[in-house]
């Protein structure tokens, strides 16, 4: 389908609901937003146009008529969960830049790499270690560990084709999927989550904190991670089970970095002391953004980024345009009565259903629509404020609900090879047939729906959060 077509099905779009009379019990001012809204997050799906680009021009176009005005329009780019991320992508830059990903990527494969299992273990630690700093899932996946897979393949001889079951197959699933489970559990490890924040916020007014995030999804993350590497390698074995090679690579690598740089050290600093004050910011009273801005000074002023490598962060500019587009539309959408319009009449529907049941089903539906999404950002922004108001208009906990569907926001990227940015790098990588890969995401899918609904929200019960 050519550009073309895809603009001209998103403008049909939107000018087939602006002409629409609006619904009883909602204003026409409202009505007209929900379709410049539609249209945009059509467009976000069909992308005639980058994200940015169609974000950019579903926020002007109210202006332009007078739906809205530019206050209220610009509104979102004052947030300060949107410079949170735009601060966590500048980390990212500075973790690669530094090389300091990759050598604790190596460093840990030194130390527990002589197997194949142990080495789906360590590719699963490293983007553990370094997620809760990079909150590009691609350049987590596809630019520190994609890199390394793919060297440790060819290490054991294991190519596309014919010899893709020696290693290299396990390898490359195994990463992925550890990615999607980091990518879930901090706010700052994946682009679309500050926007769960903030659609959560505008949305069912509940307020979800940096630290809140991170302890709410560290039990069920920790237990998702451990059975990534475990599920894929009984349900998909490497023919190799001893892989003493991969220490031998990684401390050939390590000796090619040398000892840790002086940017790496301060790298180190800026990191810690950074998950250190995110972390403790109830004690602290510290803005979880003006900590991740001191950090962005601090590799300013020390050398270990440059003002030209900020200015050339594309994906950090990108996520802020689209990203304050689509919470600005969002929040007047909410503001004007069209999200709690539509939860009431959706909830009232559901009268006699309880709570728990409407919330498992909302989850659910919500959880395997992704296989119609090849976008995080277009799913969340299309569907997450819409659940979560009908949820929690049908009696389910505000926080409870906003965070089951803000960690599906990631988990259901497992599904398929392009749910989401490191999927294609890693299927095109050429070592899992299509059927492989989607039978596979669909198994640890429901494994983590398991874990999830069941460890983590009884662990969200004890520490208070419903």
């Amino acid at each position: 389908m050519s550009k073309l077509i895809r603009g001209l099905i998103v403008v049909f779009f939107g000018a087939f609901l602006w002409f629409i009379p609006a619904p009883e019990g909602v204003k026409i001012q409202a009505w007209h937003l929900f379709s410049i809204f539609v249209a945009t997050i059509t467009g976000l799906i069909l992308q005639p146009l980058p994200i940015g680009a169609m974000a950019l021009i579903g926020l002007t176009f109210p202006m332009l008529v007078g739906v809205i005005t530019p206050a209220q329009a610009l509104s979102g780019f004052s947030n300060t969960t949107i410079w949170l991320i735009v601060s966590a992508f500048l980390f990212a830059k500075g973790f690669i830049k530094t090389g300091l990903g990759r050598r604790i990527s190596y460093m840990i494969m030194k130390v527990i790499g002589d197997s194949s299992l142990k080495l789906g273990y360590a590719l699963v630690i490293s983007d553990l270690i370094i997620s809760p700093a990079t909150p590009s899932n691609t350049a987590r996946g596809g630019g520190v560990l994609f890199p390394i897979v793919r060297s440790l393949c060819s290490a054991f001889n294991s190519e596309p084709g014919e010899t893709s079951r020696r290693i290299g197959a396990y390898l490359m699933k195994t990463s992925f999927q550890g990615n999607c489970v980091t990518s879930a559990m901090f706010i700052t490890s994946m682009a679309a989550n500050p926007l769960i924040v903030l659609l959560a916020q505008k949305t069912i007014n509940v307020n979800i904190s940096w630290g809140q995030w991170a302890l709410a999804g560290i039990v069920p993350g920790l237990i998702s991670l451990m059975l990534v590497p475990i599920v894929i390698y009984k349900l998909y074995p490497p023919e190799i089970t001893k892989t003493p090679e991969a220490k031998a690579l990684a401390i050939q690598e390590l000796e090619k970095m040398g000892p840790l740089s002086r940017e790496e050290k301060l790298m180190c600093i800026v990191f810690i002391g950074a998950l250190l004050l995110w972390s403790t910011a109830q004690l602290t009273n510290l803005d979880a953004t003006a900590v991740a801005l001191t950090g962005v000074c601090f590799m300013i002023v020390t050398g270990i980024i440059t003002w030209q490598d900020v200015t050339e962060e594309k994906g950090a500019w990108d996520a802020m345009i689209w990203m304050g587009g689509l919470t600005a539309l969002a929040a007047n959408l909410s503001s004007l009565g069209l999200i709690p319009w539509f939860a009431k009449t959706v909830a009232a529907s559901m009268t006699g259903i309880s709570w728990t049941l409407a919330l498992v089903g909302l989850c659910l539906v919500y959880n395997f629509s992704h296989y119609i999404f090849a976008s995080i950002t277009a799913h969340v922004s299309a569907m997450y404020a819409a659940f979560i108001a009908v949820a929690v208009a049908a009696g389910a906990p505000g926080l409870l609900a906003a965070l089951s569907m803000g960690y599906l926001s990631s988990l259901f990227t497992t599904l398929t090879h392009y749910s989401t940015g490191p999927a294609p790098i890693y299927f095109n990588a050429g070592y899992l047939d299509q059927a492989t890969w989607w039978r596979l995401g669909f198994i640890l899918s429901v494994v983590h729906i398991l874990v999830w609904g069941t460890i983590g929200v009884a662990w969200w019960k004890v520490i208070g959060l419903w």
